[in-house]
Protein backbone atom coordinates (compact mmCIF):
# COMPACT_ATOMS: atom_id res chain seq x y z
CA UNK A 1 0.00 0.00 0.00
CA UNK A 2 1.12 3.59 -0.46
CA UNK A 3 0.81 6.01 2.90
CA UNK A 4 1.69 9.39 3.45
CA UNK A 5 4.55 9.72 5.73
CA UNK A 6 6.39 12.76 7.54
CA UNK A 7 9.88 11.92 8.70
CA UNK A 8 10.44 15.48 10.39
CA UNK A 9 9.92 19.35 9.47
CA UNK A 10 9.08 19.98 5.97
CA UNK A 11 10.03 16.29 5.03
CA UNK A 12 6.46 14.40 3.75
CA UNK A 13 6.91 11.57 1.69
CA UNK A 14 4.65 8.95 -0.18
CA UNK A 15 6.00 5.91 0.50
CA UNK A 16 5.47 1.84 -0.11
CA UNK A 17 4.64 0.00 2.43
CA UNK A 18 3.27 -4.03 3.68
CA UNK A 19 -0.51 -4.41 3.08
CA UNK A 20 -1.85 -4.95 7.02
CA UNK A 21 -3.99 -7.42 7.85
CA UNK A 22 -6.80 -7.75 10.53
CA UNK A 23 -6.49 -9.57 13.59
CA UNK A 24 -9.55 -10.74 15.78
CA UNK A 25 -11.82 -7.98 16.11
CA UNK A 26 -10.23 -5.75 13.57
CA UNK A 27 -11.18 -4.50 10.66
CA UNK A 28 -9.03 -3.35 7.15
CA UNK A 29 -10.68 -0.42 5.93
CA UNK A 30 -9.78 0.81 1.96
CA UNK A 31 -9.45 4.06 2.43
CA UNK A 32 -11.09 6.24 0.05
CA UNK A 33 -11.05 10.30 1.94
CA UNK A 34 -9.11 12.00 4.14
CA UNK A 35 -9.14 15.64 5.86
CA UNK A 36 -5.99 17.79 6.25
CA UNK A 37 -5.87 19.39 9.62
CA UNK A 38 -4.07 21.81 11.16
CA UNK A 39 -2.02 18.67 13.75
CA UNK A 40 -0.97 17.56 10.07
CA UNK A 41 -0.11 20.66 8.83
CA UNK A 42 2.46 21.73 12.08
CA UNK A 43 3.79 18.00 12.02
CA UNK A 44 4.63 18.28 8.27
CA UNK A 45 5.77 22.14 8.61
CA UNK A 46 7.08 21.93 12.40
CA UNK A 47 7.67 18.65 13.05
CA UNK A 48 5.43 18.62 15.98
CA UNK A 49 2.04 19.54 17.05
CA UNK A 50 1.47 21.54 19.67
CA UNK A 51 3.35 19.07 22.76
CA UNK A 52 3.45 16.44 20.46
CA UNK A 53 7.07 15.78 19.04
CA UNK A 54 8.29 13.45 16.03
CA UNK A 55 10.41 10.61 16.94
CA UNK A 56 10.20 8.73 14.08
CA UNK A 57 8.25 8.78 10.77
CA UNK A 58 4.60 8.93 11.17
CA UNK A 59 1.44 8.38 9.35
CA UNK A 60 -0.48 11.37 8.97
CA UNK A 61 -4.34 11.30 8.98
CA UNK A 62 -7.33 11.31 11.60
CA UNK A 63 -10.32 12.77 9.84
CA UNK A 64 -10.73 9.65 7.53
CA UNK A 65 -13.39 7.61 5.42
CA UNK A 66 -13.41 4.45 3.67
CA UNK A 67 -14.71 1.15 2.73
CA UNK A 68 -14.59 -2.07 4.36
CA UNK A 69 -12.35 -4.39 2.60
CA UNK A 70 -11.96 -7.41 4.98
CA UNK A 71 -13.36 -8.32 7.99
CA UNK A 72 -10.92 -9.73 11.19
CA UNK A 73 -12.06 -13.05 13.44
CA UNK A 74 -15.09 -12.46 15.03
CA UNK A 75 -16.53 -9.37 13.45
CA UNK A 76 -20.06 -9.33 12.36
CA UNK A 77 -21.64 -6.14 12.57
CA UNK A 78 -19.90 -4.87 9.14
CA UNK A 79 -20.03 -6.10 5.68
CA UNK A 80 -17.51 -6.10 3.23
CA UNK A 81 -17.73 -2.65 1.05
CA UNK A 82 -19.82 -0.77 4.24
CA UNK A 83 -18.79 2.76 3.85
CA UNK A 84 -17.46 3.95 7.24
CA UNK A 85 -16.10 6.78 8.82
CA UNK A 86 -13.61 6.37 11.74
CA UNK A 87 -13.39 7.44 15.37
CA UNK A 88 -9.33 7.77 15.93
CA UNK A 89 -9.32 7.80 19.70
CA UNK A 90 -8.23 4.99 21.93
CA UNK A 91 -8.16 5.80 25.58
CA UNK A 92 -6.50 3.72 28.31
CA UNK A 93 -7.82 0.80 30.43
CA UNK A 94 -7.28 3.01 32.78
CA UNK A 95 -10.51 4.05 35.24
CA UNK A 96 -11.29 7.80 34.99
CA UNK A 97 -12.02 9.29 38.86
CA UNK A 98 -16.10 9.53 39.29
CA UNK A 99 -16.01 13.72 38.49
CA UNK A 100 -14.96 12.55 34.59
CA UNK A 101 -16.67 9.78 34.41
CA UNK A 102 -17.89 9.50 30.55
CA UNK A 103 -14.78 11.92 29.73
CA UNK A 104 -12.88 9.35 27.85
CA UNK A 105 -11.65 12.59 25.70
CA UNK A 106 -9.80 13.27 29.38
CA UNK A 107 -7.68 9.80 30.33
CA UNK A 108 -4.56 11.09 31.27
CA UNK A 109 -3.41 9.06 27.88
CA UNK A 110 -5.16 8.84 24.41
CA UNK A 111 -3.66 6.97 21.73
CA UNK A 112 -4.95 9.01 18.00
CA UNK A 113 -5.14 8.42 14.95
CA UNK A 114 -1.69 10.34 13.29
CA UNK A 115 -0.85 11.51 16.54
CA UNK A 116 2.95 11.48 17.93
CA UNK A 117 1.73 11.93 21.29
CA UNK A 118 3.44 9.46 22.85
CA UNK A 119 6.16 6.90 21.93
CA UNK A 120 5.53 4.93 20.15
CA UNK A 121 3.49 6.91 17.83
CA UNK A 122 0.35 5.67 16.47
CA UNK A 123 -0.13 6.21 12.62
CA UNK A 124 -2.54 7.61 10.65
CA UNK A 125 -5.26 6.89 7.88
CA UNK A 126 -3.42 9.00 5.15
CA UNK A 127 -3.07 5.28 3.87
CA UNK A 128 -4.29 3.25 1.19
CA UNK A 129 -5.54 0.98 3.45
CA UNK A 130 -5.54 0.79 7.56
CA UNK A 131 -6.58 -1.82 10.42
CA UNK A 132 -8.66 -0.35 12.82
CA UNK A 133 -10.90 -1.57 15.69
CA UNK A 134 -14.63 -2.68 14.25
CA UNK A 135 -15.25 -0.21 17.25
CA UNK A 136 -13.86 2.31 16.12
CA UNK A 137 -16.13 2.39 12.84
CA UNK A 138 -19.32 4.38 12.50
CA UNK A 139 -21.60 3.08 9.45
CA UNK A 140 -22.16 5.95 6.85
CA UNK A 141 -25.84 5.82 5.80
CA UNK A 142 -27.35 6.11 2.09
CA UNK A 143 -26.71 8.84 0.74
CA UNK A 144 -23.58 9.88 2.63
CA UNK A 145 -20.59 9.65 0.71
CA UNK A 146 -16.77 8.71 1.94
CA UNK A 147 -15.92 11.88 1.21
CA UNK A 148 -18.48 13.56 3.43
CA UNK A 149 -17.76 10.97 5.86
CA UNK A 150 -14.44 12.37 6.26
CA UNK A 151 -15.64 15.55 7.54
CA UNK A 152 -17.59 13.41 10.56
CA UNK A 153 -14.42 13.67 12.51
CA UNK A 154 -13.87 17.59 13.26
CA UNK A 155 -17.84 17.86 13.26
CA UNK A 156 -17.92 16.01 15.97
CA UNK A 157 -15.26 18.10 17.62
CA UNK A 158 -17.47 21.06 17.28
CA UNK A 159 -20.45 19.55 18.90
CA UNK A 160 -18.37 18.85 21.55
CA UNK A 161 -17.47 22.37 21.67
CA UNK A 162 -21.18 23.34 20.99
CA UNK A 163 -22.03 21.28 24.02
CA UNK A 164 -19.64 22.73 26.66
CA UNK A 165 -21.69 25.91 26.05
CA UNK A 166 -24.57 24.58 28.00
CA UNK A 167 -27.84 25.14 27.04
CA UNK A 168 -28.69 27.12 24.20
CA UNK A 169 -32.55 28.32 23.71
CA UNK A 170 -32.49 30.46 20.85
CA UNK A 171 -29.62 32.14 22.71
CA UNK A 172 -27.18 34.46 20.14
CA UNK A 173 -23.58 32.98 20.08
CA UNK A 174 -20.63 34.34 18.49
CA UNK A 175 -17.61 31.87 16.97
CA UNK A 176 -14.58 34.11 16.90
CA UNK A 177 -11.91 32.49 13.58
CA UNK A 178 -13.63 30.87 11.28
CA UNK A 179 -11.31 28.41 10.00
CA UNK A 180 -12.33 25.00 9.38
CA UNK A 181 -13.46 24.06 12.92
CA UNK A 182 -15.04 27.40 13.15
CA UNK A 183 -17.07 26.69 10.31
CA UNK A 184 -18.02 23.81 11.77
CA UNK A 185 -19.26 25.14 14.83
CA UNK A 186 -21.32 27.26 13.14
CA UNK A 187 -22.82 24.60 11.84
CA UNK A 188 -23.17 22.32 15.09
CA UNK A 189 -24.94 25.42 16.03
CA UNK A 190 -27.60 26.07 14.18
CA UNK A 191 -27.66 21.60 13.89
CA UNK A 192 -28.31 22.01 17.91
CA UNK A 193 -30.86 24.64 17.84
CA UNK A 194 -28.80 27.94 18.46
CA UNK A 195 -30.37 30.89 17.51
CA UNK A 196 -28.70 33.78 16.09
CA UNK A 197 -24.88 32.45 14.87
CA UNK A 198 -22.73 35.62 14.30
CA UNK A 199 -18.96 34.61 13.42
CA UNK A 200 -16.12 36.96 13.33
CA UNK A 201 -12.56 36.59 11.51
CA UNK A 202 -9.95 38.61 9.50
CA UNK A 203 -10.08 36.75 6.67
CA UNK A 204 -12.92 37.68 4.25
CA UNK A 205 -13.17 34.33 2.09
CA UNK A 206 -13.26 32.55 6.20
CA UNK A 207 -15.98 34.73 6.68
CA UNK A 208 -17.70 33.63 3.37
CA UNK A 209 -17.58 30.01 4.40
CA UNK A 210 -18.67 30.92 7.71
CA UNK A 211 -22.23 32.34 6.00
CA UNK A 212 -22.54 29.46 3.64
CA UNK A 213 -22.32 26.64 6.38
CA UNK A 214 -25.23 28.62 8.49
CA UNK A 215 -24.17 31.88 10.49
CA UNK A 216 -26.38 34.82 10.31
CA UNK A 217 -24.00 37.57 10.22
CA UNK A 218 -20.09 38.02 10.31
CA UNK A 219 -17.91 40.67 10.96
CA UNK A 220 -14.02 41.38 11.35
CA UNK A 221 -12.61 40.29 14.09
CA UNK A 222 -11.20 43.86 14.30
CA UNK A 223 -15.15 45.12 15.12
CA UNK A 224 -16.44 42.65 17.44
CA UNK A 225 -20.25 42.86 18.65
CA UNK A 226 -20.94 44.02 22.23
CA UNK A 227 -22.24 41.77 25.13
CA UNK A 228 -22.61 38.53 23.78
CA UNK A 229 -23.80 36.13 26.11
CA UNK A 230 -22.50 32.72 24.79
CA UNK A 231 -19.05 32.80 22.22
CA UNK A 232 -16.94 29.87 21.21
CA UNK A 233 -13.16 30.81 20.40
CA UNK A 234 -11.93 28.96 17.42
CA UNK A 235 -9.22 31.10 16.51
CA UNK A 236 -6.51 30.13 18.99
CA UNK A 237 -4.77 33.56 18.52
CA UNK A 238 -3.85 34.91 22.00
CA UNK A 239 -4.13 38.72 20.59
CA UNK A 240 -7.62 37.56 20.15
CA UNK A 241 -8.40 36.90 23.97
CA UNK A 242 -8.75 40.61 25.15
CA UNK A 243 -10.50 42.10 22.72
CA UNK A 244 -12.91 39.06 22.31
CA UNK A 245 -13.04 38.66 26.48
CA UNK A 246 -14.55 42.28 26.24
CA UNK A 247 -16.99 41.89 23.67
CA UNK A 248 -18.70 38.90 26.13
CA UNK A 249 -21.24 39.55 28.10
CA UNK A 250 -20.96 40.32 31.83
CA UNK A 251 -21.20 36.92 33.13
CA UNK A 252 -20.74 34.95 29.70
CA UNK A 253 -19.44 31.73 28.69
CA UNK A 254 -16.30 31.32 26.52
CA UNK A 255 -15.47 28.13 25.22
CA UNK A 256 -11.50 28.01 24.55
CA UNK A 257 -11.51 25.33 21.26
CA UNK A 258 -8.78 26.75 19.37
CA UNK A 259 -5.45 25.26 19.92
CA UNK A 260 -3.54 28.05 21.86
CA UNK A 261 0.09 28.13 21.82
CA UNK A 262 2.30 25.67 24.59
CA UNK A 263 4.86 29.02 25.06
CA UNK A 264 4.21 31.22 27.20
CA UNK A 265 2.62 34.14 25.34
CA UNK A 266 1.26 37.60 26.28
CA UNK A 267 -2.27 38.10 26.40
CA UNK A 268 -5.10 40.47 27.82
CA UNK A 269 -7.39 38.56 30.10
CA UNK A 270 -8.21 41.66 32.58
CA UNK A 271 -11.85 41.15 31.72
CA UNK A 272 -12.16 37.42 32.62
CA UNK A 273 -12.08 38.91 36.43
CA UNK A 274 -14.25 42.14 36.06
CA UNK A 275 -16.87 40.74 33.93
CA UNK A 276 -17.12 37.19 35.70
CA UNK A 277 -16.72 35.45 33.21
CA UNK A 278 -16.75 31.50 32.54
CA UNK A 279 -13.64 30.66 30.21
CA UNK A 280 -13.60 27.00 29.53
CA UNK A 281 -11.59 24.57 27.25
CA UNK A 282 -12.95 21.71 24.88
CA UNK A 283 -10.38 18.88 23.57
CA UNK A 284 -11.44 16.70 21.01
CA UNK A 285 -14.83 14.84 21.54
CA UNK A 286 -16.15 11.60 23.10
CA UNK A 287 -18.07 10.25 20.99
CA UNK A 288 -20.06 13.41 18.81
CA UNK A 289 -18.82 11.74 15.75
CA UNK A 290 -21.79 9.31 16.20
CA UNK A 291 -23.86 12.52 16.28
CA UNK A 292 -22.35 14.02 13.10
CA UNK A 293 -22.99 11.02 11.53
CA UNK A 294 -26.66 11.25 12.30
CA UNK A 295 -26.43 15.28 11.08
CA UNK A 296 -24.94 14.38 8.08
CA UNK A 297 -27.85 11.11 7.11
CA UNK A 298 -29.90 14.30 7.88
CA UNK A 299 -28.79 16.05 5.20
CA UNK A 300 -26.38 19.12 7.05
CA UNK A 301 -24.62 20.10 4.22
CA UNK A 302 -21.20 20.66 5.04
CA UNK A 303 -20.05 20.69 1.39
CA UNK A 304 -19.11 24.15 1.51
CA UNK A 305 -16.22 23.57 3.84
CA UNK A 306 -14.25 21.69 1.15
CA UNK A 307 -11.56 24.17 -0.31
CA UNK A 308 -10.26 21.75 -2.94
CA UNK A 309 -8.72 17.68 -3.26
CA UNK A 310 -5.77 16.69 -4.02
CA UNK A 311 -4.46 13.04 -4.98
CA UNK A 312 -2.52 10.69 -2.64
CA UNK A 313 0.04 11.34 -4.24
CA UNK A 314 0.23 15.28 -4.69
CA UNK A 315 -0.24 14.49 -1.04
CA UNK A 316 3.37 16.30 0.25
CA UNK A 317 2.88 19.70 -1.34
CA UNK A 318 -0.64 19.83 -0.85
CA UNK A 319 -0.43 19.65 3.06
CA UNK A 320 2.03 21.71 3.04
CA UNK A 321 -0.35 24.38 1.36
CA UNK A 322 -2.96 23.75 3.11
CA UNK A 323 -2.52 26.11 6.08
CA UNK A 324 -2.54 29.58 3.44
CA UNK A 325 -5.89 28.45 2.68
CA UNK A 326 -9.54 28.71 3.57
CA UNK A 327 -11.56 25.80 4.30
CA UNK A 328 -10.59 21.78 4.34
CA UNK A 329 -8.26 20.10 1.73
CA UNK A 330 -9.44 16.59 1.26
CA UNK A 331 -6.90 14.08 -0.02
CA UNK A 332 -8.64 11.64 -2.37
CA UNK A 333 -6.77 8.34 -0.85
CA UNK A 334 -7.54 5.45 -2.90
Amino acid sequence: MRAVVVHGPGDVRVEERPDPSPGPGDVLVAMEWGGVCGSDISYALHGASGTAVLRHPLVLGHEVAGRVAVLGEGVTSYAVGDAVTVHPATPSDEPLPARLMGRTNLHREVRYLGSAAFDPHVDGGFSTYKVVRASQLRLLPAGVSTQLGALAEPLGVALHAVGRLGPLDDREVLVNGAGSIGCLVVAALKARGAGRVVAADVSVAALDQARMLGADDVFSSTELPEDVELVVEASGVPDALGPLLRATARGGTVVQVGNLPIAPTPAVLADLVTREITWTGSYRFVDEITEAVELLAKGIDLSPLIAGTADLDDAPAAIRAAGSTAGKLLLHLG
